[in-house]
């Protein structure tokens, strides 16, 4: 079996073939993993993991989740969007979702950077300032 360093190298190269300007080309994408299950090399079941690792991580830069804790009016949709793409450049996908549990204001979240202005976050932070243990299934770590 191939020592893990080569496999992560491989696995690095065949994503960089399914960049296409910059951009995942999901073509690509189908079209190494078909020919890696094909030709069946020693490792590709780590490689195809560490080939998925890569495209993953490539969507979530690319995607932001935008919680709330009522539906969003259009016009602040559509501002929250062009902010989103204003900060981390065009071809964002971004997803409004509902959350109650945020009580108020609006969590954004792109790969792993969190922009969190909910009422709930606030709450957590008094909590862990005053050192309140979490009750009521909210975590004041959170």
């Amino acid at each position: 079996m191939k020592p893990t360093k080569d496999i992560r190298r491989e696995a690095k190269q065949l994503f960089r073939l399914c960049l296409v300007d910059g951009v995942l080309d999901e073509a690509r994408v189908r079209k190494v993993v078909e020919g890696v299950l094909a030709s069946r090399p020693r490792g590709y079941l780590p490689l195809l993991k560490f080939f998925e690792r890569w495209v993953r991580l490539e969507y979530a830069r690319h995607t932001a989740d935008v919680d709330s804790a009522v539906p969003l009016p259009f016009d602040l949709a559509a501002r929250v969007r062009a902010g989103v793409e204003e900060a981390y450049g065009p071809g964002m996908m971004t997803r409004f979702a509902t959350d109650p549990a945020l009580i108020g204001g609006m969590r954004i979240q792109v790969g792993s950077d969190v922009y969190d202005g909910s009422i709930r976050s606030e709450l957590a932070a008094l909590a862990k300032v005053w050192g309140i243990p979490s009750t009521n299934g909210w975590d004041a770590s959170a």
